[in-house]
């Protein structure tokens, strides 16, 4: 006998502006019991010591989380200069210290420019990446180091926010798996005098930007007052989050068809890629992908 799933069925996407010192999966099931929802995923990590934009996906949306976790990111960063630490922020060990008094606002720019673009990055040691089957983070604590392949990304923009002396910040744009903490270690060599990220905050993931997040605070205090069938206001469509995939309206006899698991020919559909399939005008249905024979297939589809 099939087990009946706890919890309410909460389809949706949430925009959460994760506080500083929680985890990712803290704050998701801090999200999930004020939901009261059954299912719920995020869509990639921020560390303990970053805040910002964390996409939380609610129900059917967990089909789609994965492509957000493949969606650029958009980062404000502050980098300390004149010290490397152990993990490239300021929770870590302080392993060395460099003068910084004569480092120019100009040099800083110059240092920035030779990041924009792709450029290769060796991944932390502590970081969530495994090797044997084992975090490297976990090894990083155990005093254990292990060589680790360089990994091409690329930095879409950057641009100094702010220049002190000794702390810099930077708008950061750039393709998933940016190690924010490398690129501030890296330039910091580049200056000669090393860096840690001393403050981090995402302000986008793919088309999301940080004036759509809502506070657990707000969550919270919602859920208080009107119950959690109240939070439903801070839930985003889910095919709002695949909106730079073209949209393909089917009629009800072509969702039919591919519900059952079968492609279908749209007269003038996109030539390739992945699309979002509604029924008639609004009910979207899931993710589609153009075949090589032009009809469109069925990749990911939602319940209901």
């Amino acid at each position: 006998m099939k087990r009946k799933a706890r919890g309410r069925a909460v389809n949706g996407i949430v925009l959460l502006d994760k506080p500083v010192g929680h985890s990712s999966n803290q704050a998701l099931q801090q999200v999930k019991r004020l939901f009261q929802a059954q299912k719920a995923g995020h869509t990639g990590s921020l560390d303990n010591l970053a805040s910002g934009l964390l996409p939380l996906c609610l129900g059917e949306a967990t089909k789609i989380a994965g492509y957000l976790l493949e969606a650029d990111k958009r980062y404000r960063v502050e980098c300390t200069l004149g010290t490397v630490t152990a993990t490239g922020d300021a929770e870590g060990e302080i392993l060395r210290s460099a003068p910084v008094e004569g480092i120019t606002l100009a040099q800083v720019a110059a240092a920035v420019q030779r990041f924009i673009g792709e450029i290769e990055q060796i991944p932390p040691m502590y970081s969530a990446l495994k090797r044997g089957g084992q975090p490297l983070y976990k090894l990083a604590r155990q005093g254990i180091t292990v060589e680790r392949e360089p990994r091409a990304v690329t930095i879409h923009a950057l641009e100094i926010l702010r220049f002190d002396g000794q702390r810099v910040e930077l708008d950061v744009q750039c393709t998933k798996g940016t190690y924010i903490r490398t690129l501030a270690e890296d330039l910091g060599e580049v200056l000669g005098c090393g860096a840690y990220v001393s403050a981090l905050r995402r302000t986008g993931v793919g088309g999301y930007t940080e004036d759509q997040m809502v506070t657990m605070a707000e969550l919270e205090a919602q859920a208080a007052e009107g119950g959690p069938e109240s939070l439903i206001r801070f839930l985003l469509p889910m095919n709002e989050a695949l909106n730079h995939w073209p949209a393909i309206h089917l009629s009800a006899d072509m969702a039919h068809y591919v519900r059952q698991g079968q492609p279908v020919q749209v007269p003038r559909a996109p030539t390739s890629g992945l699309v979002r399939l509604f029924q008639d005008q609004d009910r979207f249905l899931g993710i589609g992908e153009v075949q090589d024979d032009g009809r469109i297939a069925p990749r990911r589809l939602l319940h209901g």
